[in-house]
C-alpha cells in the first residue's frame, strides 16, 4: 500500500500578462508518497497575505494526510473538513487549503491506478468541448480592443469573455454609451462568436444600471453577463432576469456546496462558475456540480490560474453534461506555459478528454522554485 510521506505548501507569485502583468499569487501543494509518487494541487489565493495564511493552514492540516493511503482521498477530504469546524467550515482560507490538498490527492490516485482523473470521476460524457478565450482588454481605443479580441479568437476559439472594470486603459463597465459602442463594434468584428462580459470587483452597478446596460448589450447578441450585481443579490438578480434574456452567470465566489445550493435556490442563475482551487478541490467541485445538474443549470469552470487548476477543471468539465465550454487565457503566461513542459492547449478551438494518468501534467520543480513567493516578493 502506498502512503503519503510529505505534504509541502509552496506559495508562488508571478506576473500575469493577461492582467497587465499584475503580480498574482497561488499556493501550490506538492504531496509525495513513500514510494515516490508525486501529486500537485493548487489554491487560487490571489493575494500575498492569503497565500501565506493558506500555507500555514496546509501545514497544520498535513498531520491528517501524512501516513494515509491516497486512494482514500474522499475520506481524507472529510477529515480535513472536520478540522475546519471552528475557523472556516463555511468557507474562507481553510477552503483554499482543502482545495489544494484534495486536488493533489486526486492526481496521485490517478497516477497510482494508471488512469486519468476524468475516469475516476465516472468517465467523459463529451467527445469534445469548445474553447473560449478569457482575458482583460488592454487598450483604450475600442477599435484596437476589437482587433485584440480578433487575435484572441483567430486560432479557432468559439468566443471570448472580457472582464469589465479591470486594470489598464480599457475603462469598460463605467460609461453606458461607451460600453454599448464597445459591444456593438465587438459584435461587428466577431460575427458568429460568443461574447460574454464579466463584471469585475470594481464594477458597482445598481439594479437599474444593470438592467439598462444588459438590455442594450442584448441588441448585439450578448451570450452571458457575469456577476453584474456581484456575488449575492437575489432580489436584484430576479429583477434583472425578468427584464433581460441573456444568460446570467455568477457563483465563482462561493466556497462549498452549501453556498452553491443557496445561489441555485434563488432561481436567478443560469451559469454557475466554480473554481476547484477555491471550492474545496475536485471533491467539493464534484459535489457542487451534482447540485447544478439537479437544478438543470450550466456549470462553468473558473480556471484562470495555473495548469494545475486547468487540468482539474478539464477533468471535471468532461465528466458532467452541465459543462458547455472551457475558458482559457489567450496570452502565454508563466503558470500555464512555463510550469509544465506540455501546456494544456486546445486544437483548432476544441478540447478533447484528458488521457494521461492523474491530472495528466508534469509540474517542473525548477519553475516552481523560480516563482516562490519569498523570492519574487523580495525582488519587488
Amino acid at each position: 500500500m502506498s502512503t503519503v510521506a510529505t505534504v509541502e505548501a509552496i506559495p508562488v507569485s508571478y506576473p500575469e500578462p493577461n492582467d497587465f502583468n499584475a503580480l498574482r499569487h497561488l499556493c501550490l501543494v506538492k504531496i509525495t508518497t513513500h514510494d515516490g509518487v508525486v501529486g500537485w494541487g493548487e489554491s487560487i489565493t490571489q493575494f500575498p497575505e492569503a497565500n501565506f495564511a493558506v500555507k500555514a493552514i496546509i501545514e497544520g492540516m498535513a498531520e491528517r494526510v501524512v501516513g494515509r493511503d491516497p486512494l482514500d482521498n474522499i475520506a481524507i477530504w472529510h477529515a480535513l473538513r472536520d478540522q475546519m469546524w471552528w475557523y472556516g467550515y463555511n468557507g474562507g482560507i481553510a477552503s483554499y487549503a482543502v482545495a489544494a490538498i484534495d486536488i493533489a490527492l486526486w492526481d496521485i490516485k490517478g497516477r497510482l491506478l494508471g488512469v486519468p482523473v476524468v475516469q475516476l470521476l465516472g468517465g467523459a460524457v463529451h467527445e469534445r468541448l469548445p474553447a473560449v478565450a478569457s482575458s482583460h482588454a488592454h487598450y483604450e481605443d475600442i477599435g484596437r480592443m476589437v482587433e485584440e479580441a480578433q487575435e484572441w479568437v483567430a486560432p479557432g476559439m468559439h468566443g471570448l469573455k472580457v472582464g469589465l472594470g479591470k486594470r489598464g486603459n480599457a475603462r469598460l463597465g463605467y460609461e453606458h454609451d461607451r460600453d454599448v459602442e464597445y459591444m456593438r463594434r465587438m459584435r461587428e468584428g466577431l460575427p458568429g462568436k460568443w461574447i460574454m462580459l464579466d463584471c469585475g470587483w470594481n464594477v458597482k452597478w445598481d439594479v437599474k444600471t444593470a438592467v439598462r446596460r444588459v438590455q442594450a448589450f442584448e441588441e448585439f447578441d450578448l451570450h452571458w453577463i457575469e456577476e453584474p450585481l456581484g456575488a449575492w443579490d437575489p432580489e436584484g438578480y430576479a429583477n434583472l432576469r425578468s427584464k433581460t434574456t441573456s444568460l446570467i452567470a455568477y457563483g465563482e465566489k462561493e466556497w462549498n456546496v452549501d453556498g452553491f445550493e443557496r445561489v441555485l435556490g434563488t432561481g436567478t442563475v443560469d451559469v454557475v462558475g466554480i473554481d476547484p482551487g477555491r471550492a474545496e478541490g475536485i471533491t467539493g467541485f464534484k459535489r457542487a456540480v451534482e447540485r447544478i445538474e439537479f437544478h438543470r443549470r450550466q456549470a462553468n469552470a473558473h480556471c484562470w490560474s495555473s495548469a494545475i487548476v486547468t487540468a482539474a477543471s478539464l477533468a471535471m468539465s468532461f465528466s458532467s453534461p452541465a459543462f458547455k465550454l472551457i475558458e482559457v487565457k489567450p496570452l502565454r503566461n508563466p503558470m500555464q506555459h512555463e510550469l509544465v513542459p506540455e501546456p494544456i492547449e486546445h486544437v483548432g478551438g476544441w478540447f478533447t478528454p484528458p488521457t494521461k494518468p492523474g491530472l495528466g501534467i508534469e509540474v517542473l520543480d525548477e519553475v516552481v522554485d523560480r516563482y516562490r513567493s519569498d523570492k519574487v516578493l523580495a525582488a519587488v
